[in-house]
């Protein structure tokens, strides 16, 4: 009697959240991504507390672990902050089984929002640690530590704030109302979209879940309705 083949082990991503976040918050963004046959595993991380370079220190090794769990592609996506957490890491060690990389609104130029935050002494302690790494006028350091994008990387923008209050009018140009569309952007990136979301959804949202399987699968964004 002959067996039917084995399954191929299911690929991993890695979820990233964002600053001022925690693991759990990509959990429903892994329930889709389990339901479409990936092993999610979110990686937590102190944001406000730890600067970029202590933060790789503490998921490197869990990263490094994954990466040798399984010969199946080891993809990342992450959101906000989480795509600079992602791009530190890739750049000092990368997975031997690195597939794809998708981030979700993340301030690749920087964010708006935290140089007003940074530039005043009562609000900068909002940023904590992570001011660095999130202004706009970043140090030579912290664009070491960031290094090239030299993998395959999509980037999914949102230009719908929730409500354009204060926060929101402080970033120039079409925005998610917290980073951006412009500040999203990747010279170097395989692909681009914007969708019509907030910063605080585009985790969450079906159609950019839609999108994050569509770029895990093929290295690039679905344009068809």
């Amino acid at each position: 009697m002959n067996l039917p083949p084995p399954a191929p082990p299911a690929a991993t991503v890695v979820l990233l959240h964002g600053f001022a976040g925690a693991g759990f918050m990509v959990k429903p963004l892994g329930y889709a991504l389990r339901r479409a046959g990936y092993r999610p595993v979110e990686l937590g991380y102190d944001s406000w507390g730890l600067p970029l370079e202590r933060i790789c220190d503490r998921l490197l090794p869990r990263l490094a672990q994954l990466d040798e769990e399984s010969e199946a592609p080891l993809h990342i996506v992450a959101h906000s902050m989480g795509g600079l957490v992602a791009r530190a890491l890739l750049h000092r060690q990368r997975p031997r089984t690195l597939g794809h990389v998708v981030m979700l609104g993340t301030p690749n130029g920087g964010s708006e929002i935290a140089d007003f935050l940074d530039r005043h002494s009562l609000l900068r302690p909002i940023l904590g640690r992570a001011a660095p790494a999130l202004v706009t006028n970043r140090s030579a350091m912290i664009d070491a530590l960031l290094g090239p994008i030299d993998y395959p990387v999509g980037v999914i923008a949102g230009d719908r704030p929730i409500l354009p209050g204060p926060t929101a009018r402080l970033v120039p140009g079409p925005s998610d109302g917290k980073v951006s569309v412009a500040s999203t952007r990747l010279a170097e990136a395989a692909d681009h979209i914007v969708l019509p979301l907030s910063h605080s959804l585009l985790p969450y949202h079906p159609s950019a879940q839609r999108q994050i399987r569509h770029f895990l699968s093929h290295g690039h964004f679905s344009r068809t309705s």
